[in-house]
């Protein structure tokens, strides 16, 4: 009975180490675990890049160059200049929309209270298309309000015509950079079948890095013309408003110097 004890004691014991050993095993390769965990994540890509984990504008750099500089800045100047054009007429723009009402209301208090002068100085105190033609209009008032109808209308023609100052540029550079890499698309295809003609022999590598440098030029056009695009439309709704806002204001306009034409 006694050997019985104590053989169950010495496998007990034996069986306890083993658990021991087996929990210290585990423990020491948790931390290994969460290291190659870690590792995996610190190794992740960044949205931010692109599939090799390079930067986005080293990105953008390499396609540059691959695309030829030659055929590739012509196309960037597109983009810079349109860009530039479109910023400034969208900032003349939002300067020239108003509170086309509250002027309204302030020139015809002003007209009842202190007369063409006072009218007038609320036109030349407010910015905007909408007052520089309501000024005119009163500039003219003396001379009958036929004149000054035909004075708004002209007026607002010359507002118009201000307010589209830019856009042919910027409708030539939505043309111009498409065809610029176009051309440049033809000619590094060119380029490609001469390389094959002098290669002697058609290598898909060589057939492939041809057409893709060719294809980069077109891609460049192709972004450049949305993106002025886009903004084109955009600066083309805005003139579309506040040239409504005009025609409205100047038909107010007339109608508050009738009457007061016949106080």
């Amino acid at each position: 009975m006694k050997k019985i004890l104590l053989f169950l004691s010495v496998a007990g014991m034996l069986s306890f180490g083993a658990v021991n050993v087996n929990a210290q095993d585990e423990a020491a390769e948790a931390p290994q675990a969460e290291t190659v965990v870690e590792d995996s994540a610190a190794t992740a890509l960044n949205p931010e890049t692109d599939v090799e984990g390079e930067p986005l504008h080293q990105v953008i750099k390499q396609k540059f160059l691959e695309g030829g500089v030659g055929w590739m800045t012509p196309v960037l100047l597109c983009l810079i200049f349109g860009l530039a054009i479109v910023i400034e007429r969208v900032i003349y723009l939002n300067l020239a929309t108003t509170n086309t009402r509250k002027l309204i209301n302030n020139v015809e208090e002003a007209l009842n209270n202190g007369g063409i002068e006072a009218a007038k100085d609320v036109c030349r105190n407010t910015r905007g298309p909408v007052a520089s033609i309501f000024y005119q209009g009163l500039e003219r008032y003396d001379e009958g309000l036929d004149v000054v109808e035909k004075s708004v209308v002209s007026y607002g023609s010359v507002q118009m015509g201000q307010m589209e100052s830019g856009l042919t540029w910027i409708s030539l550079f939505i043309a111009i950079a498409p065809m610029l890499g176009f051309m440049g698309t033809v000619v590094g295809m060119i380029g490609a079948f001469d390389a094959i003609q002098a290669a002697g022999d058609i290598s898909p590598t060589l057939v492939a890095g041809g057409i893709k440098v060719a294809l980069l030029t077109t891609l460049a056009g192709l972004i450049v013309a949305v993106i002025l695009q886009l903004f084109y439309n955009y600066i083309l709704s805005k003139i579309d408003g506040l040239v409504i806002a005009m025609e409205d204001s100047s038909i107010t306009l007339v109608d508050i110097l009738t009457r007061y034409s016949k106080k």
